[in-house]
């Protein structure tokens, strides 16, 4: 596996493969690799025949009480297990490639709608930073296929609805959520946790898929229902921001007894915040 850290020479590696008229995957990342990374990577090499992989920490999606400073950065370990997975070439950018002008000055991708809410609510402007980065990472790799968790499921929809919006030739596509043996996501943030936090925090999966079974059985107020959970979060010892059912395409609010609906929460737990989300259908 080839690491470059210069847009000149990622651009002259694509280029090679783009002329010879080969598919190219990308699997964005922020780094601090586990297997649900991996997953991705091995989806990826399921698309195409050349793989490549990010790690970027980008400022532009944390907001200024997050933990952009603190955020696991773990190259040399990373770039084992993405050599061992088939990565071709994984591209690390510092700011400056990626943002020439600086962040602050840099151009933004705001994308409407399903980047509303949720949490953009308690992340004010991380979706913006989300698309910015994926956006240029598009340009700059021009990936046939590009691969994603659904564990992030509000950012997928941005991306799928950015790539939609602006006409851009590229497949997206979602990799199911990967797990631990007791249900929780598999997260960078979970070493977050301590030994107690870690044994309360597949509750919020637990809680989830209660949730799921409460809305296919017909108990139709769903408000009632997002109200008990965020309860049933409460007295676990979280602190949840939202538990809400939204559509599953469009992020919007459903009137209760809707079933293309996907049910989503966002929750605080010692230093970790922990998001998760089950489709309905």
């Amino acid at each position: 596996m080839e690491t470059v850290s210069s847009v000149e020479d990622l651009r002259a590696q694509v280029s090679q493969w783009r002329q010879a008229g080969e598919r190219i995957a990308l699997v964005p990342t922020m780094g601090n690799l586990h297997d649900g990374h991996l997953q991705l990577v091995r989806e990826a090499r399921l698309l195409a025949p050349h793989v490549v992989a990010s790690i970027f920490v980008n400022p532009l999606q944390f907001g200024p009480n997050e933990d952009l400073d603190n955020y696991p950065r773990t190259l040399e370990a990373d770039q084992q297990k993405l050599a061992a997975e088939g990565v071709e070439l994984l591209f690390t950018p510092d700011v400056p490639a990626m943002y020439p002008r600086g962040a602050e000055r840099s151009t933004v991708i705001e994308v409407p709608e399903v980047s509303e809410g949720l949490c953009s609510d308690f992340r004010p402007g991380h979706f913006t930073g989300v698309a910015t980065v994926v956006g240029r990472l598009f340009n700059l790799v021009q990936p046939d296929v590009a691969v994603f968790g659904e564990k992030d499921y509000q950012q997928l929809a941005v991306i799928r609805r950015m790539v939609d919006d602006l006409g851009w030739p590229i497949e997206i596509r979602g990799v199911a959520t990967v797990r631990e043996d007791d249900g929780l996501a598999m997260s960078s943030r979970n070493q977050y946790l301590d030994d107690q936090e870690r044994r309360i925090a597949p509750l919020l999966h637990q809680t989830l898929e209660q949730l799921v079974s409460d809305i296919r059985t017909q108990k139709t107020d769903y408000r009632v229902l997002e109200k008990q959970a965020k309860e049933t979060l409460s007295q676990a010892g979280f602190t949840p921001e939202y538990v809400e059912i939204r559509h599953a395409e469009s992020l919007q609010p459903v009137a209760s007894g809707e079933l293309n609906c996907v049910v989503l929460a966002a929750a605080r737990l010692g230093a970790a915040r922990l998001i998760d989300n089950i489709c309905v259908e």
